[in-house]
């Protein structure tokens, strides 16, 4: 019997040990702060795959800036093929690990190679027409908003006015007051003397 006792009071302890372990485990599992924790990697996880998607690697970068550049300039001369090659080797050194620099970057190219590329026709005409209506849509708009702020304005000057106003009589008031209970406090004080 006191071997049964023993081994019984042997397995009732290991029961609570693994008990206790799991009970850790499910308490880790259920913790506000270990979910935090596993939803903070799961973003980081989601956004580095979409970023390795987004920015691929820096040399192919490289090698897709310097195709495109060479590609688009090509009648614009040789010589701008070996400079947009060299940009493109700097960016790459410059702008690796950092995609929000490398987007202004390849923005800033396309905004120069825009510029070595003339405006055909058609392009001229939609930049004309849309001027324009822009100017007709806008015109009604800035009218609008000169009335409304001619409103405001007259609003806030009558508004600062009341208050000024407001702020006189409230200081003459108080005025009136200190100047009472000094008066009652002197007669006070004169009373107490000559009672």
């Amino acid at each position: 019997m006191g071997e049964d006792t023993e081994q019984l009071s042997t397995e009732i302890a290991a029961t609570r040990g693994n008990l206790a372990n799991h009970l850790d485990e499910l308490q880790d599992k259920v913790s506000p702060a270990a979910i935090v924790d596993r939803k903070k990697a799961a973003a980081r996880d989601r956004v580095g795959s979409v970023r390795s998607k987004v920015m691929g690697s820096a040399g192919g970068a490289k090698d897709s800036v310097t195709g495109t550049v060479s590609g688009a300039v090509s009648g614009a001369g040789g010589s701008v093929s070996g400079t947009a090659s060299e940009a493109a080797e700097t960016a790459k050194d410059q702008f690796q690990g950092s995609p929000l620099a490398a987007g202004v970057a390849a923005f800033g190219l396309g905004m120069v190679i825009a510029a070595l590329v003339p405006a055909t026709r058609a392009e001229s005409r939609a930049a004309v027409q849309v001027k324009d209506a822009v100017q007709d849509h806008a015109q009604p708009l800035v009218e609008d908003v000169k009335a409304a702020a001619a409103e405001v304005g007259g609003q806030v000057k009558d508004n600062a006015a009341e208050a000024v106003e407001q702020v006189k009589q409230t200081g003459q008031d108080a005025t009136g007051r200190v100047k009472d209970e000094g008066t009652t406090a002197v007669e006070t004080v004169r009373t107490d003397t000559q009672g």
